[in-house]
């Protein structure tokens, strides 16, 4: 099974990072805040479009390895539709999944997120997998400073 998990993240990995999903400006966006992870160079701007507390749209503009656009494609395309309670649950079911705080996480929970597991074998991934994550958490408090992994 973890074989097949294997190929499942090389994949999606490879996918998003081609064909980002969400990788727009948005114009009249509601919050905007800037990613940057100093240890890989990874930089990301992300944009939320509100309705009451609820995340209408959600775009990105910005560059970085495969797996930090893998994972803010993803983001974006998950986030849609769901409240900031609820983007604020993923986003703390995402952080224990990958930085192995939490080591029984029900990974179908998470969906297609449940992809980017791996990287809590690689520490120094871990950054560019919860960049976007980080830059999330922020816009929901609707915090207006860069964030920084470092």
């Amino acid at each position: 099974m973890f074989e097949d998990l294997r190929d499942l993240y090389q994949e999606v990995i490879f996918d998003h990072n081609r064909n980002p999903r969400n990788f727009r400006v948005m114009e009249n966006a509601d919050r905007q805040v800037e990613g940057f992870n100093p240890l890989c160079g990874d930089r990301l701007t992300l944009f939320l479009k509100m309705d009451g507390d609820v995340i209408t749209d959600a775009s990105f503009q910005g560059s970085g390895c495969a797996i930090s656009t893998a994972s803010v494609s993803l983001m974006t395309e998950i986030v849609k539709g769901k409240t900031e309670a609820e983007a604020q649950e993923l986003f703390t079911k995402f952080h224990e999944m990958t930085t192995g705080k939490e080591e029984h996480i029900n990974l179908e929970a998470l969906g297609k997120l449940a992809v980017l597991a791996g990287v809590r074998e690689y520490p120094a991934r871990v950054k560019c997998a919860t960049l976007a994550w980080h830059t999330l958490d922020a816009a929901l408090k609707n915090e207006a400073n860069a964030i920084s992994t470092e």
